[in-house]
């Protein structure tokens, strides 16, 4: 039972509660002004418990709480700008978009600001690097949710069951997609830094984000392809959780390597 003291699952239930005390108060008073409220905890739940839960578990973090709030914040902000941009001039330019396309430009937006400290090199720990790359990546999945949750709550006419299926599904889902993608990325830049001394960008690097890269593609595709059976659609399901499985795994390798004695 000592989980119930740690920081990460007091902050995740005392969410939960806001949220479940929010919606009460939505259905009550049947007053929308409650419904940005709704959004902005079920988008944001999951991913500030993840991060905490990586920043009390991850040693030799150097202090890291600045970088990562910005991280988190501008670079989910930045990422998602950028990310929307960009896709939205490829599909003015081609007239569809490649599920691939959307995973290198999402999956490049997201490492903006964790790039930006990489190359500052004051911060050189594997863990600093993991906390770095899985706040932005969360910051972009937090924001992302938001989007989607208020298109769903919008073509749904208001549906709060509907709402709350688009905030737990990509709530619970988030560690093991963008965080992940980009925690993976991160980790191995700052363990090629500590073995070469130095800034480097070699194969290792390289095929650390071109993973990500496929990954997020293979998620999207298996997420986005019409299930016209019901075998369809289980199958499509179980291959989205391979994913979401392999995802987490490559990162939790990572963690544990970085929880190792120097």
């Amino acid at each position: 039972m000592g989980f119930i003291r740690r920081t990460w699952f007091q902050i995740f239930i005392s969410g939960l509660l806001l949220l479940y005390v929010v919606e009460k108060a939505v259905i009550t008073t049947n007053n929308p002004n409650f419904i940005p409220s709704v959004i902005l905890l079920g988008s944001f739940l999951v991913p500030v418990s993840f991060i905490t839960y990586l920043y009390g578990n991850l040693p030799n973090w150097e202090y890291s709480l600045p970088p990562m709030a910005i991280c988190f914040l501008w670079g989910g902000v930045v990422g998602t700008v950028v990310a929307g941009n960009l896709e939205y001039d490829v599909v003015k330019a081609l007239g569809f978009l490649p599920m691939l396309g959307v995973g290198l430009i999402e999956e490049s937006a997201k490492l903006i600001f964790p790039l930006a400290y990489y190359l500052q090199g004051r911060h050189r720990s594997l863990a600093t690097g993991i906390l770095l790359g899985t706040a932005s990546g969360m910051g972009f999945a937090a924001l992302e949710t938001m989007g989607y949750s208020f298109v769903s709550l919008l073509e749904s006419k208001g549906n709060l069951v509907v709402l709350d299926e688009v905030l737990l599904a990509r709530g619970l889902l988030s560690p093991a997609g963008h965080a992940a993608w980009t925690g993976l990325v991160c980790a191995v830049l700052w363990r090629e830094r500590a073995k070469t001394g130095h800034t480097v960008f070699n194969w290792q690097v390289v095929k650390a984000f071109l993973t990500a890269v496929l990954l997020h593609a293979l998620w999207d595709i298996f997420n986005s392809t019409r299930k016209a059976t019901f075998l369809e659609f289980i199958i499509l399901e179980l291959l989205s959780l391979l994913v979401a499985y392999t995802s987490i795994s490559l990162l939790n390798k990572r963690v544990r390597e970085a929880q190792l004695p120097a």
